[in-house]
């Protein structure tokens, strides 16, 4: 069992409440019984953000074992039960449907890949959850991050860092976090270096999801299916245009941009007899352009939506490293505004995944410093002599 340091500076645990929010799996799960088991007042909150009934088709809108299911909501019930804790469901599925599901089939009808756990936190989960803590004269509100919040003395003030591994890392997808967000919100798995870990203290807190799996798929896909959403949103989106090369000369037909995104090699439903990939899709003519691997790698990208917690940024600019997806190795990069929370991205290695609606999210070493959502116009690398073409 780990020992947690006091998580609300000045106060002693037994006499601060912390709400966590609860998804029902094991991350959660482990965070309110370990923040019980350590002395500290806990409630526990679950948003239901989803209708699990029956669409019109017959099918089951969300399947058991993936993020936010009904099984979920039962877990997290359950565990509060077990641990003598008090528990709330809250109902949030008009706010999502609007904040998410609709930037969702917005972003991929734009020819961008969405994130919507990005979007769920910064616009649902956070903002819910913390209105709701305040309410209820919380002192805090813990996560099942697997993220560090430091005091640093010489800034006068908390950071976000990098988990303990950067295989189970999340800091990505909190770069929209503020700053008087984190100073609230706290992330006990922080201290936890991977999974198994967490589900070791999941069996020594006699906890019943101990083995329950990870989520994976976007809990508002049935079955993994986003073509299915966003067609019924947009229709438009699936209507048929051509695959060009770089030099704009026609390659074959798509059926509907909404099927592919930046980098995308396989089931493109075109064959021209060397590997190829998805470098550029332009809603404005209906076009998916292919080309190589090098084509696909970019120098400089711009962004939009700039949030931030870290130091001012110069006017001539900042070197520091960038994500452009999650999991993806942190990249050496130099930064510069063009406006209040817009920026261009300079790369020092030109890198082949990067792709418009993914966020780009920005670090000093281990401390995360923000982040924004890169745009459909980024700088290719040029190289000629490696284009797609027909003879």
């Amino acid at each position: 069992m780990i020992n947690l340091p006091p998580l609300v500076r000045g106060k002693d645990p037994k006499d601060t409440t912390i709400v966590v929010a609860m998804s029902g799996g094991v991350d959660s799960s482990v965070v309110a019984a370990l923040l019980k088991q350590q002395g500290y007042k806990v409630i526990g909150i679950t948003l239901q953000l989803w209708d699990y009934s029956p669409t019109e088709e017959g099918e089951v809108n969300k399947k058991m074992g993936t993020c936010c299911a009904l099984d979920d909501v039962y877990d997290a019930r359950r565990v509060c039960q077990t641990m003598g804790i008090d528990h709330y469901v809250l109902n949030y599925e008009s706010d999502f449907k609007k904040a998410v599901i609709d930037d969702f089939v917005d972003t991929y009808s734009a020819g961008a890949t969405p994130v919507p756990c990005v979007r769920c936190n910064e616009r649902i989960k956070f903002d819910a959850l913390l209105e709701k803590s305040k309410q209820l004269g919380a002192d805090g509100l813990a996560t099942g991050h697997y993220v560090q919040k430091i005091w640093n003395d010489d800034l006068g003030k908390y950071t976000l860092l990098r988990g303990k591994e950067d295989i189970k890392d999340q800091s990505y997808f909190l770069f929209t976090t503020r700053q008087d967000q984190l100073d609230y919100t706290v992330y006990p798995l922080g201290a936890v270096e991977n999974k198994d870990i967490t589900r070791e203290l999941a069996q020594e807190l006699g906890l019943h999801v101990s083995k329950k799996p990870d989520s994976q798929d976007i809990c508002f896909v049935p079955n993994g299916d986003y073509r299915k959403i966003v067609k019924k949103e947009n229709p438009s989106a699936f209507v048929e245009g051509n695959f060009v090369n770089n030099d704009g000369k026609v390659l074959g037909t798509h059926n509907g941009i909404i099927n592919f995104t930046v980098g995308q090699r396989k089931g493109l439903g075109i064959t021209l007899g060397v590997p190829t990939y998805v470098v550029e899709i332009r809603p404005g003519k209906n076009e998916v352009v292919l080309g190589s691997k090098e084509e696909l790698k970019v120098r400089e990208f711009n962004f939009k939506d700039l949030s931030w917690i870290g130091e001012e940024i110069p006017a001539e600019g900042l070197e520091c490293e960038v994500r452009v997806r999650n999991g993806h190795a942190p990249i050496k990069c130099s930064l510069k505004l063009t406006g209040v929370k817009t920026g261009t991205v300079e790369l020092f290695s030109p890198e082949a995944m990067v792709a418009p609606g993914q966020a780009a999210v920005f670090y000093d070493d281990r401390r995360m410093l923000g982040g924004g959502w890169i745009l459909n116009d980024t700088t290719k690398v040029k190289l000629s002599n490696v284009k797609i073409a027909i003879d």
